[in-house]
């Protein structure tokens, strides 16, 4: 197994009202540092340079990083910070381990793909 923590559906939806907040503030902590032109990918701004010359990496960028470790702490696996999409590891009746897919925007846990599939192969819940 790839994933030492594994949710049911249910312990998914009830971690996703737990986080949904903090996944909500981590894609719009990247969009503020992205109007910024702060790249949190190489943790300096568009063109070169540390961060801005203060010493310090701005306040938002430090704000992600909280989102993302309270998310991660969880179990729950980030797969897209742009776009809020996240992933709960689950195993399915047949032993094969899977994620439980959601994304920003979308009201539930709906969909699941294959752990090598990913979000292209997403398919509904009910054919979990």
């Amino acid at each position: 197994m790839l994933h030492e923590k594994h949710f049911s559906l249910q312990e998914a939806e009830t971690i996703l009202k737990k986080i949904k907040p903090l996944v909500e503030d981590m894609v719009k902590m990247k969009k503020i540092l992205d109007r910024k032109g702060f790249d949190i990918y190489i943790h300096q701004y568009f063109g070169g340079g540390g961060p801005n010359g203060t010493g310090s990496f701005p306040v938002e960028m430090d704000r992600l990083i909280e989102d993302m470790k309270s998310i991660s702490a969880e179990g729950v696996v980030i797969k897209g910070i742009d776009s809020g999409l996240i992933d709960f590891p689950h195993v399915r009746y047949n032993g094969e381990e899977v994620y439980l897919c959601w994304k920003l925007g979308e009201k539930n846990l709906g969909f699941w793909h294959t752990i090598s599939g990913g979000y292209s192969g997403r398919k509904k819940i009910e054919e979990l």
